[in-house]
């Protein structure tokens, strides 16, 4: 122990002398201040941070690892090289410190000084959380990486600088053979090799393993890469300087020289193989992000407990790809091989290259319909074309999805020769997958199997000689089904028939009080009323099934499954979608159809991970297997349609309404105008209104618009990014942090909104909760121009009215609602009885007749109604998604997130919610004024010179303590 402390001393007297020395001449200075000047130029001029848009500390660590090559040769290059022009590397060879002593010594002294630059770089990363949330998980990552870079080029530095006693020549080599290491993994090289030839020289490559831990994950093998780096270089130091000591007159009594060689090759062999071994070991990392963007999740482990039988996630990578592209597939393999391991035998990884296997390429292009995308590659002597993979595909029985890059990687530039790519959220892209096809494999087995508690069918249905004949026939139908079901279903489902009539109607007044049930018509051929009404019970839940549109068993089996998956999970959910003003497609290609809005992007991103349909409002009703219905800028809609709505609620299903009173038209120029949805009376009845006003905010997202400049007299017309304040920017403090539908969501952007009042007496026994609210620098205005005025408004473009924000802008509201249609007729019968149609023909008449129209009002739902209401028409447009995503930003994705959200939450399916709002480029800056952006930008220029003054201050200090100290052992008194 002895032994060891003054060993440890001695390496601390060697680097404290060699600290010292740094700052005893403006080297120490000029190297911190080039550092620092560099550094704050290449991430505010070069790498545009504020134009990025985007909470990290990337474009920071962007150039360190070609920074620390010229920074780090410079600061090395003296340290032995001077020591032997000088003629005083033999007098440090023959002092009581050992060789290996003064090489960690001197290793230290200048990774202190590298570390006291990094330092002061501190202030960066923390003025950025002033501008957003930012995760911190990859800022300690790319400081730990930062040192541990600076550290393997220090030890290479040394080493060459042992070899010579030019400082040039050590500068030079020092550079190259840093640059070596450092474009070995980058894509200029890796690209003109194949993937396997590639993943091994990124392996190789110091910049490749920097930017996996700046990431936000520390791996241990890229830890030992660069602890590798330093023990070979280091001891490679060592040996060259007991060479050196062995031409010294001492010589006679120095180790063997054999002994030395040896260990220096036992140590480096070692250091060097330990690579390769650590190669497939996945398991020991940290991964620093921000809800483990990099790690399976929770939620993931529970899928793959789910799953009864082998799962396969095969990777579909070609050796040869897209450069921006190549470096992301070592990342999407070593996510699917977590896969593999969180299975526990139940999940198989494979990898393939179709082009090296005919077979797999057959059966990739046959089974998966997988085809190689064609990108557009450049060497230094021609442009070509490669033909390449880059799909997953999850297979579990007979169910696969295929992923492909589209789904996997997102994409941002600043411009047409500047993008950055990175996997997006891979694992929530893979999990989707896996739950869809678990979910879609499932069997009526095992959907008794997956009831959490026993389930009750009971039926309100009069006596037979009060039903018309059809529904004799299939009561008789039903009774049989359920007897059936009741026998496979092993216990977990009973039912139960209820005349609502007997001992004087009492259950009538019942069901009519709990559940709104009222008598039936047929039609108004026969005024006789009856009961059939169906539900599934479950404790205090309650599902009311429709009757089937066919009367038969098949139907009825149908409904009652769709029914049951309400009480279950495990199974795909079906999702109704209703988006009556798209567009129609325009019938020449090319051709912008005219008219209204599409939502095809919208829908895309929902049949990922549900079972989407289309919905016809106009019979009057919504199909029982449908769980939630989404109502997206609706339009003129009729009575029946509404009727549906309002039945389909009182059913207790859930309802997502994106609407507002104001539509906006694109032609040449932005107009906006009040829109009929049909739906705002409806929407009053239940306690919600909206203004025919807009939203406008000082917290907005720019928004390409035209503009016109004045020249000479000569008005142009441009198109310029400009803030704009009807896009109504949120963050965090305008969401509610407490509900789950906005949960993983840092930002949104509503376009175009209005507000919603909320009334207080309507809503007094429900659940109402504020999803979205805009700012406290919000206004509304009932003036309906969105064109910017920047001539009369420089500011905003838009004049201020008095009436301030915050406003609610999305709310979601549970409970018990009543019916619009309480009280009144049945829309269904009154279309029959007022049909002014012609009286068809005699076979069509017959067969009118044969179809039963069975109708009544259900006049309040349970308690399991649900409402979630987004004050716009347009956030989900493809247009507005288009116009996002063109102008480089991610945001749009954040609004499918949104309704993504909403449905899982409401269809208690939250499986995903945790791992869906993992991205790259989801945190944005938030909304600053040019001004505030300058003070930002020059309050850090003035830290790092402060920083500066902070080091001089403390140097001086601590020099006028030791010339005080020294002063006082030297002095008379002190002999």
């Amino acid at each position: 122990m002895v032994e060891d402390g003054r060993m440890f001393n001695r390496i601390l007297s060697v680097t404290r002398k060699e600290f010292s020395s740094y700052f005893a001449s403006p080297l120490a200075f000029i190297f911190l201040g080039t550092f620092l000047a560099v550094t704050l130029f290449v991430f505010f001029w070069v790498e545009t941070f504020f134009a990025r848009n985007i909470v990290d500390v990337r474009p920071l660590f962007e150039w360190m690892p070609i920074l620390l090559i010229f920074l780090v040769a410079a600061l090395t290059m003296r340290m032995w090289s001077e020591e032997r022009r000088m003629g005083t590397l033999e007098i440090l060879l023959t002092l009581p410190v050992s060789t290996p002593q003064l090489v960690i010594g001197k290793f230290l002294a200048c990774l202190a000084l590298v570390s006291v630059a990094m330092l002061l770089t501190v202030p960066l990363p923390i003025t950025i959380s002033f501008m957003g949330n930012l995760d911190w998980g990859p800022v300690i990552g790319a400081y730990i990486a930062s040192i541990l870079l600076a550290g393997a080029y220090l030890s290479i530095g040394l080493f060459m600088s042992s070899r010579t006693d030019n400082q040039i020549v050590s500068l030079i080599l020092t550079s190259l053979v840093c640059f070596l290491f450092f474009i070995l993994g980058s894509d200029n090289i890796t690209a003109f090799f194949g993937r396997n030839i590639g993943e091994f020289l990124q392996a190789l490559g110091t910049g490749s393993r920097f930017e996996s831990i700046t990431r936000g994950v520390l791996d241990f093998r890229d830890l030992y890469y660069y602890l590798s780096i330093m023990g070979v270089f280091l001891c490679l130091n060592v040996y060259i300087l007991e060479k050196y000591s062995w031409s010294l007159p001492t010589a006679d009594n120095r180790s063997n020289h054999s002994f030395w060689k040896l260990s220096t090759a036992l140590l480096a062999l070692n250091f060097i193989i330990g690579n390769f071994w650590l190669k497939e070991v996945h398991v020991v990392r940290a991964d620093l992000t921000k809800g483990n963007l990099y790690s399976i999740s929770d939620a993931t482990k529970r899928f793959i407990g789910q799953l009864q039988e082998p799962l396969l996630i095969r990777g579909y990578f070609s050796s040869r790809t897209h450069p921006l592209l190549s470096p992301l597939v070592p990342q999407i393999k070593n996510l699917i091989r977590e896969y593999e391991v969180a299975g526990d035998g139940r999940v198989r990884a494979e990898f393939i290259d179709p082009r090296e296997n005919p077979d797999l390429e057959e059966e990739a292009n046959q089974k998966y319909s997988i085809k190689p995308v064609p990108f557009q590659m450049a060497d230094k002597y021609q442009a070509s074309i490669v033909n390449s993979y880059f799909n997953v595909v999850v297979q579990y029985g007979d169910k696969f999805e295929v992923l492909d890059f589209e789904d996997l990687i997102e994409v941002k530039a600043r411009s047409a020769a500047d993008i950055d790519v990175q996997l997006r959220n891979p694992e929530y892209d893979i999990t989707r997958s896996i739950k869809k096809v678990l979910y879609g494999f499932q069997d009526v087995d095992s959907l008794f199997a997956s009831l959490k508690s026993p389930v009750v069918f009971k039926a309100y249905v009069s006596s037979k000689d009060k039903l018309p004949d059809q529904l004799q026939k299939f009561n008789t139908e039903l009774e049989s089904l359920l007897e059936s079901l009741k026998k496979q279903s092993k216990g977990s489902f009973d039912y139960s028939f209820v005349e609502p009539e007997a001992k004087g109607g009492a259950v009538a007044k019942d069901i009519a009080k709990k559940y709104g049930f009222q008598p039936m018509l047929a039609s108004f051929l026969d005024p006789q009323p009856f009961y059939f009404y169906l539900t599934l019970e479950s404790g205090e839940k309650v599902v009311q099934l429709g009757l089937p549109e066919n009367l038969d068993k098949d139907s009825a089996k149908k409904n009652i499954e769709a029914g049951l998956k309400r009480f279950s999970s495990g199974f795909l959910k079906a999702i109704g979608i209703h988006a009556k003003g798209e567009a129609a497609q325009s019938p020449f290609p090319g051709m912008r159809p005219g008219g209204g809005k599409q939502f095809r992007l919208v829908r895309e991103k929902l049949q990922q991970s549900y079972d989407v349909n289309e919905v016809n409002l106009e019979s009057g009703s919504v199909s029982s297997d449908v769980d939630l219905l989404a109502i997206v800028a609706p339009k003129d809609l009729k009575e029946k349609e509404l009727f549906a709505i309002d039945q389909f609620l009182m059913k207790g299903g859930t309802l997502v309404l994106a609407t507002s009173p104001v539509s906006v038209a694109r032609s040449e120029m932005l107009s906006v105008a009040k829109h009929s949805s049909g739906i705002g009376d409806w929407l009053k009845h239940n306690g919600f209104s909206m203004e025919e006003s807009l939203v406008m905010d000082e917290q907005n997202e720019n928004y390409p618009v035209p503009v016109m400049r004045n020249i000479g007299g000569l008005s142009v017309q441009e198109i310029s990014m400009v803030p704009y304040p009807p896009f109504v920017d949120i963050r965090s403090e305008g969401m509610n942090t407490e509900n789950s539908i906005t949960s993983g969501i840092p930002q949104i952007t509503l376009n175009w909104p209005s507000p919603i009042t909320v009334d207080t007496d309507k809503n007094s026994n429900r659940v109402v909760s504020t999803l979205l609210s805009s700012s406290s620098r919000s206004w509304v205005t009932s003036e309906l121009e969105i064109q910017p005025n920047f001539d009369m408004y420089p500011n905003l473009g838009f004049a201020k009215t008095d009436k301030k924000g915050p406003f609610t802008l999305a709310l979601v509201a549970e409970g018990e609602f009543t019916s619009y249609f309480k009280g009144k007729e049945s829309p269904l019968l009154k279309k029959e009885e007022e049909s002014g149609e012609e009286t068809p023909a005699d076979g069509e008449k017959k067969k009118e007749e044969e179809k039963l129209v069975v109708t009544s009002v259900l006049e309040k739902s349970p308690q399991s109604g649900r409402i979630i209401l987004i004050s716009s028409n347009e956030f989900l447009s493809d247009d507005t998604l288009n116009i996002s995503a063109a102008i480089g930003s991610s945001r749009y994705l954040n609004s499918l997130q949104l309704i993504e959200n909403a449905i899982d939450w409401s269809l208690e399916d939250r499986g995903l919610l945790a791992i869906r709002g993992r991205a790259h480029f989801g945190q944005t800056l938030e909304s600053m004024t040019e001004g505030k952006i300058l003070f930002w930008e020059y309050f850090n220029y003035a830290l790092a010179f402060a920083g500066l003054l902070i080091v001089y201050a403390l140097h001086r200090f601590l020099l006028r303590k030791r010339t005080v100290y020294y002063t006082s052992v030297l002095s008379p008194q002190g002999a």
